[in-house]
């Protein structure tokens, strides 16, 4: 996280460094001039000697007759430098004298960003140590914004602590928290504010991912579809990115192959035009459910992804899709095993890829049986490079799904096909079998039955119609 100031002054012009020494204002100019040297010293010794550094921006608070921006710069430097060598009650004891100048010393954009700046480098550590003071610096932000006019920054310090809890997978926290933040963002009557539409569609986003990665797809899809109604809002293409990507996952567990496809790649536009690397990710995704879908569409050939094709991020999938839709069983198994560890190591893709084996399995044992009515499990197993026991399952979810008629005989590890053609026949007859025994039983119902030339009388019971058929 990158702790530069923002170098603006109180108006938003950048610091030019000139200074304007007229008459009256010598001295003023004079102790501007040491203040904003001491600063500089300071950020000199940052590297070499942080202690030092502290002792030297704190000075520039104490060198300021009243609050003023140098003091809050000094203050910004000190709290990090301070939080970074564990002196976590000094950080926290500084910020509180920060927060006091933000309603008079500096501007609210300026302080907006500053504190913004401060929670996202205090958020970045992964130390648990410094877990019970991240807590304590959004308590004292919201603390200090609470029953002020600045909802704003209310709304964003507490969304940025919800993805804290986010991150850290504790969900009970982030539960509660989204709740504050879903009554923020309504109307007295309960109903969304549609000027806080761009906020409860993060707020959104936030819950959305809380649902997917804790496999609660019905809340997740009620969500997902409130979040795509929201018209009053001009979200940050991430976050629509993260919509996106959810209802994907979630239209993927539904075997939603189709619409999981589309909401992947409006997901990956979405990053693609944020700059986000989860883009990558999300185009192996788009290439998982172009395969489980059947598509004869590559999902390279459209404008937005054509760019990525040869990305030796993604080189892996790109030749993936093309043996799969090629039919090429053998390249496709030499390609998933070649590269194993990079398209296993995501646990969704993990979860989906023996689908897409399957399906290429099955196509290419369809195809190799399609000369043969009787065959061994071994040569297919030898054939496809599989284990007989995938055979045998295989073959058998085949013949359980009607997409081939015939019979596995375990002891002798054989398979007899029944022939289409003979198949087709055998329905026939017996279905004309049955339309002759109808009419006879119609026929001889009325107990008269019928006479021969040399008059013999046939009773319904004597007569019958034996059928056979041969191959």
């Amino acid at each position: 996280m990158s702790d530069d100031d923002f170098m603006l002054e109180s108006d938003g012009e950048e610091d030019t460094g000139v200074f304007d020494y007229t008459s009256g204002e010598e001295d003023d100019d004079s102790g501007n001039v040491d203040v904003e040297n001491s600063y500089y010293n300071a950020k000199g010794m940052k590297q070499t000697d942080p202690q030092a550094a502290i002792d030297e921006f704190l000075g520039v608070v104490a060198l300021e007759a009243e609050k003023g921006e140098w003091g809050f710069k000094g203050l910004k430097q000190a709290i990090k430098l301070e939080f970074r060598l564990k002196q976590h009650e000094m950080a926290v004891e500084h910020y509180a004298e920060l927060l006091t100048y933000i309603r008079s010393a500096v501007t609210r954009n300026y302080s907006e960003k500053s504190l913004n700046n401060m929670l996202d480098f205090i958020s970045s550590s992964n130390d648990p140590e410094d877990m019970p003071y991240m807590e304590k610096f959004y308590d004292m932000t919201l603390e200090a914004f609470q029953g002020t006019n600045n909802e704003r920054l209310w709304l964003k310090t507490n969304i940025k602590l919800a993805k804290l809890w986010l991150d850290r997978k504790e969900y009970g926290r982030l539960t509660r928290n989204v709740r504050l933040l879903h009554q923020a963002c309504q109307k007295p009557d309960g109903t969304d504010d549609p000027s806080k539409g761009t906020y409860l569609l993060e707020v959104y986003a936030i819950e959305i991912q809380m649902y997917s990665e804790t496999g609660n797809n019905k809340k997740l899809k009620v969500l997902y579809n409130k979040s795509l109604r929201v018209r009053s809002a001009v979200p940050h293409p991430r976050i629509m990115g993260i919509i996106r990507e959810c209802g994907g996952k979630m239209h993927m567990n539904e075997e939603n192959w189709k619409d999981a496809q589309s909401d992947f790649f409006e997901s990956f536009r979405n990053y693609d035009e944020a700059g986000s690397l989860q883009r990558i990710q999300v185009l192996k995704y788009l290439v998982l459910a172009s395969m489980l879908m059947k598509s004869e569409i590559n999902p390279f050939e459209s404008q937005e992804t054509k760019p990525y094709k040869t990305d030796p991020r993604i080189v892996a999938m790109t030749d993936l899709v093309e043996a799969y839709q090629r039919n090429e069983i053998h390249r496709y198994e030499s390609i998933l095993e070649k590269n194993k560890a990079d398209i296993l190591s995501d646990p969704f893709i993990r979860e989906h890829i023996d689908e897409v084996t399957r399906n290429i399995r099955t196509e290419a044992l369809l195809k190799l049986i399609a000369p043969f009515t009787r065959f061994t499990l071994d040569f297919i197993a030898r054939q496809l490079r599989i284990s007989v026991p995938e055979v045998q399952e295989i073959l058998g979810f085949l013949i359980l799904d009607k997409k081939i008629r015939g019979k596995i005989n375990q002891e002798n590890g054989t398979v007899q096909i029944e022939s289409n053609v003979d198949a087709e026949r055998m329905h026939a007859m017996k279905e004309w079998s049955s339309a002759l025994e109808r009419l006879s039983t119609t026929l001889f119902n009325d107990g008269e039955g019928f006479k021969s030339e040399d008059n013999t009388h046939l009773g319904g019971s004597q007569s019958s119609v034996i059928f056979e058929t041969r191959r």
